[in-house]
């Protein structure tokens, strides 16, 4: 479990923008102080399916989030027994508006369409996706 914690602030901490303190969370749609907001997507897949799912990210999806103006902060998958099945990431927007714009143009975007199709040949990849808007807190380390 240490390894976990300091390998995601290591991927955290770089992130941080101003000192600690510097901004203050104005509340109301997850929005802090400079408007960026953080997503945190939680996959399940069908049994089996995780390394299929691992490989689209790694082959197609990430490359097109950063095309499409998204900040990868981090992917994990959960070391708890029965939880083979589980993707969990965050990605950094500018703000809700421009996570909105985002997902519209990766949604439309045709190499997403195909690696999308490609991947689902052999049945679906997903089968469960939970997304949460968040705001680092005045004291995080990350801003």
């Amino acid at each position: 479990m240490k390894k976990f914690v300091l390998t995601l602030a290591a991927v955290l901490l770089p992130l941080s923008v101003a000192p600690l303190g510097a901004d203050k969370h104005e509340g109301g749609e997850g929005n802090h102080a400079d408007g960026r907001v953080f997503e945190l997507r939680t996959y399940t897949t069908p049994e089996g399916k995780l390394p299929d799912l691992l490989a689209r990210f790694r082959n197609h999806t990430n490359h097109i989030f950063v095309k499409h103006g998204m900040k990868l902060v981090g992917y994990w998958t959960p070391t708890d027994e029965g939880k083979d099945n589980t993707l969990i990431y965050i990605l950094a927007h500018d703000s809700r508006e421009a996570a909105k714009k985002s997902w519209a143009a990766f949604g439309a975007d045709p190499a997403w369409k195909k690696a999308a199709a490609e991947s689902r040949k052999d049945g679906r990849l997903v089968l469960k996706v939970v997304s949460q808007f968040l705001a680092p807190t005045d004291f995080s380390p990350i801003h």
